[in-house]
C-alpha cells in the first residue's frame, strides 16, 4: 500500500506549459507524408497538411513545436525553403537516410501549420554551415513589420504580416552534428550570432544556446560562465537507450524481455541526476534561475523496425514507452521552477512518437495517450504531493516503483497522475486530500496485456485509456489499485 498526502492549500510553482512541446525533423517520415502531403494529394489535407495527423495533435494542444532540426538544422539554408514549390533548391538530407528534400516544407509551411495547431513555433538557426547574415534575414523575414529587404520579399512570397515568433534556438547540438565545437568556441559563436538575432517591433525573442549532451558538465560550466547574460534558456539532451548505448545496438523497440524493461526504466531515471546536476551549475552564475533549462530532445531511442531505412528512426511505440513518457514529464514538474520548456522527439514516425502514419492510414501511439491525459498539468499549480515509494526490485538492482505528481488547474480542479513501473506487481494507494473540500473522482489508466503491448494499423485501439475505479470517502481519502505496468490520471471536481 503506498500512503500519499496531497496539501491543496499550499502551491509551488507554475507547470509550464511548453514542457508539454514537440519536435518535427526533416528526418525520415515526419515531415513528408506524416504531416505535408501537399495540396493536391488524394489524402484529405489543408493547405497541404494531412487531416487526420492534424486533428490528433489539435486536441493534444500543443503548447511549442520545434523546427527543422535536429542535425537537420545545422545544414539547413532557409532560403531554400520559400517562393514558389517549383523553384525551391533540392538537396540531399545526408545526415537521415540520403534522400532528396525538396524543401516543399519550409518556414511558411510550418508556420502555416502551427497556426492550425495553435501553438507557438520555436525554430532552430543554422550556426553548424550557416552565416550570421543568413540567420539576421531569417529572423529579419519572419518578424519584421516595416519595410526592409527580407519582409518585402515575405511580402512577395504572400504572407503580408508578420509572424510572432517568440522561441529561436542559436544552433543545435554544435558539440557533435552541428560542429564538433569545443565549449569555448561555441560560447563565443553563440554571443556573435545571438547579437543579430534581433527583436523587430514589439515582436520578443527568447534565445536558447545549445546546452549539454547528457553529462557534459563542463559544457554547461562554460556556457553559463561565458555566456549566461546573453541568454534565455540552455539546452539539455539526453535519449533513453534500452541498452545505455547507441552502439552496437540500443535494443529492441518490441519483443524485449524483463530485463530489458527494467533495464531502460531505470536509465530512463538518470534524467533525474542530470537535471540536479547542470541545475546546480547553472544555479552558480544564475542563482535567480532567469535562464530555463531547455530539454528540447529527449524520449525512448530503440532500434528501427526491421525492414525499415536504418536513417528513418522509425519505430513502434509501446506501453514502456508510455511510462518513459509519464515518468519524464513527472521529473519535469519536479523540477519545474528551472525547466521552462521540453520537446519530447519526435511528434510523426521518428522516434518515440505521438502518431504513426502507413500511406493514409494513421494511429495513435501509448505516448499520445499520456500526453491526451497529461496536459491537465499544463500552466496549473503544482501541488505538494509526498509519499514513499516502495522499491521495485530486479536481480540486485532497485529503482522507485512509483512516479507521481499533482496539480491545480485554473478552475479548481485538482490532477494526480501516477506510473506504476513494475512488470509485474499491482499496487493499491490511499490519498489524503489535506485542506479539500468536497470533490468527485473520475480516472483513466493506460495498460497492456503484455509488457510490449503496442497499436498497430489492424489493431490501432489495443493500447488506449480506460476506465479505472476510484473511491473518495467523507474524509477525503482518494482509494485506487494500479495495474503493473501502466500510468493512470485522476481527476478531482469540486462537487
Amino acid at each position: 500500500m503506498v500512503n500519499m498526502n496531497v496539501n491543496t492549500n499550499e502551491t509551488n510553482v507554475i507547470i509550464s506549459r511548453h514542457i508539454h512541446g514537440q519536435f518535427a525533423e526533416h528526418l525520415g517520415r515526419c515531415i513528408y507524408e506524416g504531416l505535408w502531403v501537399g495540396k493536391d494529394s488524394p489524402i484529405p489535407n489543408t493547405d497541404g497538411i494531412r487531416n487526420d495527423v492534424l486533428e490528433a495533435l489539435q486536441n493534444l494542444h500543443i503548447p511549442v513545436l520545434r523546427w527543422p532540426g535536429g542535425c537537420f538544422a545545422d545544414e539547413y539554408h532557409w532560403k531554400d525553403g520559400v517562393g514558389p514549390l517549383e523553384e525551391r533548391a533540392r538537396m540531399v538530407n545526408s545526415h537521415w537516410g540520403g534522400v532528396e528534400e525538396n524543401n516543399h516544407f519550409g518556414t511558411h509551411e510550418f508556420l502555416r501549420l502551427c497556426e492550425l495547431l495553435d501553438t507557438e513555433p520555436y525554430i532552430s538557426g543554422n550556426v553548424g554551415s550557416g552565416t550570421v547574415h543568413e540567420m539576421q534575414q531569417w529572423v529579419e523575414y519572419m518578424t519584421q513589420d516595416g519595410t526592409s529587404p527580407m519582409a518585402d520579399w515575405r511580402r512577395r512570397n504572400g504572407r503580408d504580416e508578420p509572424w510572432k515568433i517568440t522561441y529561436f534556438g542559436v544552433g543545435n547540438e554544435n558539440w557533435g552534428c552541428g560542429g564538433n565545437m569545443r565549449p569555448e568556441y561555441y560560447a563565443d559563436l553563440y554571443r556573435h550570432y545571438s547579437t543579430y538575432v534581433r527583436n523587430y517591433g514589439d515582436n520578443q525573442i527568447y534565445k536558447i544556446a545549445c546546452g549539454p549532451n547528457v553529462d557534459d558538465y563542463k559544457w554547461t560550466e562554460v556556457l553559463m560562465r561565458e555566456a549566461a547574460q546573453h541568454m534565455n534558456g540552455l539546452s539539455l539532451h539526453y535519449y533513453t537507450l534500452p541498452s545505455g548505448e547507441f552502439f552496437p545496438v540500443k535494443g529492441p523497440s518490441t519483443g524485449f524481455n524483463e530485463t530489458e524493461w527494467f533495464r531502460t526504466l531505470k536509465n530512463t531515471l538518470f534524467m533525474e541526476e542530470l537535471i540536479i546536476k547542470h541545475s546546480k551549475i547553472m544555479d552558480k552564475y544564475d542563482p535567480d534561475k532567469k535562464v530555463g533549462l531547455i530539454i528540447d530532445e529527449w524520449g525512448i531511442w530503440t532500434d528501427v523496425e526491421p525492414g525499415t531505412n536504418p536513417g528513418f528512426l522509425y519505430q513502434q511505440n509501446t506501453i514502456r514507452d508510455a511510462l518513459i513518457a509519464g515518468v519524464n514529464l513527472h521529473l519535469f514538474y519536479k523540477y519545474a521552477d528551472r525547466i521552462k520548456m521540453a520537446n519530447i522527439a519526435q511528434m510523426v514516425n521518428v522516434l518515440q512518437s505521438m502518431v504513426l502514419t502507413e500511406g493514409d492510414r494513421m494511429l495513435l501511439t501509448p505516448t499520445y495517450h499520456v500526453f491526451n491525459l497529461y496536459q491537465v498539468h499544463q500552466d496549473s499549480e503544482r501541488l505538494d504531493l509526498q509519499f514513499d515509494s516502495p522499491s521495485y526490485e530486479f536481480g540486485a538492482q532497485s529503482i522507485p516503483k512509483i512516479s507521481a505528481a499533482a496539480s491545480r488547474d485554473t478552475h479548481g480542479h485538482i490532477h494526480i497522475t501516477v506510473c506504476n513501473l513494475s512488470h509485474n506487481e499491482s499496487e493499491a494507494f490511499q490519498c489524503q486530500l489535506d485542506g479539500a473540500g468536497s470533490y468527485t473522482a473520475t480516472a483513466q489508466v493506460i495498460a497492456g496485456d503484455a509488457l510490449d503491448a503496442h497499436n498497430t494499423f489492424d489493431q490501432p485501439d489495443r493500447v488506449a485509456p480506460q476506465s479505472l475505479e476510484v473511491t473518495l470517502s467523507a474524509e477525503g481519502i482518494l482509494s485506487f489499485e494500479l495495474p503493473a505496468a501502466s500510468v493512470a490520471a485522476i481527476t478531482l471536481s469540486q462537487a
